[in-house]
């Protein structure tokens, strides 16, 4: 029996480490699930998550990412009130901050589909049909993963970032998008080791000062539903 309910986590405000071992903690319990209805013979129902995250200022590299495209040391580190950590995701590094919406859908796809490729195809799907609700064309890049704007231009920016890590087809980590994101921050990294190439944020795009959140995240989860063919559930947590 597939379970395609999600259950929706607000974290608000969180500290990286706190998050990412939240999402270690969620992603074992359904793994161990999985491993113990294969080993039993059973079929018991295993849970989805999706956790909406914002963090103060850090980055992250991925596990096959390059220090070198940290541009900053420890003591700068410091200076920016930034901190910095080597993760088991996919992709290089990246940042994450205040006024950037992070999502993490920590999903069994033996409830949806087994296919990797597809899962971040649709994630980038719900940023682009957001995006298309403010009257801006995303896009994808070949070879480089998240969302882009005017990619083939001198102009390609990336506004989303993504990376995920999966085992025995459970999900964990996921997206960044930047809404109302300080821009600067970014000028400390190669983003995702991409060169010659600019990150944007929504609220740039649109030439306002501050977008509602809110708002934007009402959408991600109306499309969300609608890519996963799922459903959502709320909870409230303190981690």
């Amino acid at each position: 029996m597939k379970n395609t309910t999600v259950e929706l986590q607000e974290l608000g405000l969180k500290d990286y480490a706190v998050t990412w071992a939240y999402q270690e903690k969620l992603f074992k319990e359904i793994l161990d699930l999985k491993i113990k209805n294969r080993r039993e013979d059973l079929s018991l129902p295993t849970p989805n998550y999706f956790l909406f995250v914002e963090h103060p200022h850090v980055y992250t590299l991925g596990k096959s990412g390059d220090m070198e495209n940290l541009l900053l040391n420890e003591k700068q580190l410091e200076e920016k009130g930034a901190t910095f950590y080597k993760i088991n995701r996919g992709g290089d590094i990246t940042y994450h901050g205040p006024g950037q919406i992070v999502g993490y859908p920590i999903l069994d796809l033996d409830n949806f589909f087994t296919d990797i490729h597809k899962y971040l195809r649709l994630l980038e799907e719900m940023i682009i049909l957001t995006l298309a609700e403010y009257g801006i064309k995303g896009t994808r890049s070949e070879g480089e993963t998240g969302v882009w704007l005017d990619v083939g231009t001198p102009f390609a920016r990336k506004i989303c970032a993504m990376g995920v890590r999966a085992s025995r087809w459970v999900t964990m980590h996921g997206f960044a998008f930047n809404v109302n994101a300080d821009l600067g921050y970014f000028d400390n990294i190669i983003p995702c080791g991409i060169r010659g190439k600019a990150v944007t944020s929504l609220n740039v795009e649109l030439g306002q000062e501050y977008v509602d959140v809110t708002i934007v995240k009402q959408k991600l989860r109306k499309h969300f539903t609608v890519l996963f063919e799922s459903n959502f559930t709320e909870k409230e947590v303190l981690i």
